[in-house]
């Protein structure tokens, strides 16, 4: 359908070390792909370069027709790239709903007076903003825990909290760091589920970074491998089995003996 996030010749320093270096990335439009790689390959840090939170010592990123290169990371989920982090990142004391809420932030129209006065503007938009974070706490699986608050919930609840808040600015594409950390088997399942019906069901295009292979290999219809900050390898979930530069790289003795059953990191 086309290519929606379109990254070339991208590369990040810090001081000595090359944490990305000359990667070069398609991603077409309502689709899912993932990221993978050893600790260390710099993953999260091209996430972090996508999303403004880091900028390119060289490099392009073009979504869905404009440059990303010195936008701040609220002006790019303005232009409908949003994430969730490798580490839980809530309002622990916030509710649920709340949560939900503030993902809507870039999609408002209420200024500072009419928030303080509280207008029927404002309290149409409230009503509003509250009946749609109550949608996408469905859409996720958890209908009816809108008034927990955050902490409370369990871990993989805490998961789901945080992609319904990036659901929440009506993203083109969502980026997902680890999203089934910490996991057990049940919940990764499921989760596998929630993303495909992210992009069936809402069009969002979705591109993950994950250690369970059991997942990537069962969702992700394109790879890419980074290791040491470069890209060596990319293709379907076959093409990355068969691949012998990812198999030494990224599993390097343990891809000896291990299989899927296991629950192992494989291919």
């Amino acid at each position: 359908m086309g290519i929606l996030l379109d990254v070339r010749n991208l590369t990040k320093k810090f001081g000595g070390l090359t944490a990305v270096n000359d990667v070069t990335i398609g991603i077409e439009e309502r689709s899912i792909s993932a990221i993978i790689g050893p600790n260390g390959a710099g993953k999260t840090t091209l996430f972090n370069l996508l999303t403004g939170i880091y900028k390119p010592d060289t490099g392009a990123m073009v979504f869905n027709g404009r440059s990303l290169v010195g936008l701040r990371p609220d002006q790019v989920n303005a232009a409908g790239m949003a994430r969730t982090f490798q580490s839980i990142r809530l309002f622990p004391g916030m509710s649920v709903l709340e949560n939900v809420m503030v993902g809507m932030h870039s999609r408002l129209n209420i200024s500072l007076p009419l928030t303080l006065l509280r207008t029927a503007g404002f309290r149409t938009q409230e009503e509003q903003v509250k009946q749609k974070g109550s949608e996408l706490l469905r859409f996720v699986g958890l209908a009816g825990k809108g008034d927990e608050v955050a902490r409370n919930l369990p871990y993989g609840d805490q998961r789901r909290v945080e992609i319904a808040r990036a659901l929440a600015s009506d993203p083109k594409l969502i980026l997902l760091d680890e999203p089934t950390a910490g996991m057990n088997p049940q919940e990764s399942a499921s989760a596998m589920g929630l993303f495909r019906r992210v992009r069936d069901e809402l069009g969002i295009t979705v591109v993950l970074i994950e250690h369970d292979m059991k997942v990537v290999m069962g969702i992700s219809e394109h790879i890419s491998v980074l290791d040491y900050g470069q890209k060596i390898a990319e293709g379907t979930p076959a093409d990355i089995r068969a691949n012998p530069r990812v198999v030494e790289a990224y599993l390097g003795r343990r891809a000896a003996g291990t299989t899927e059953a296991d629950g192992e990191v494989s291919v």
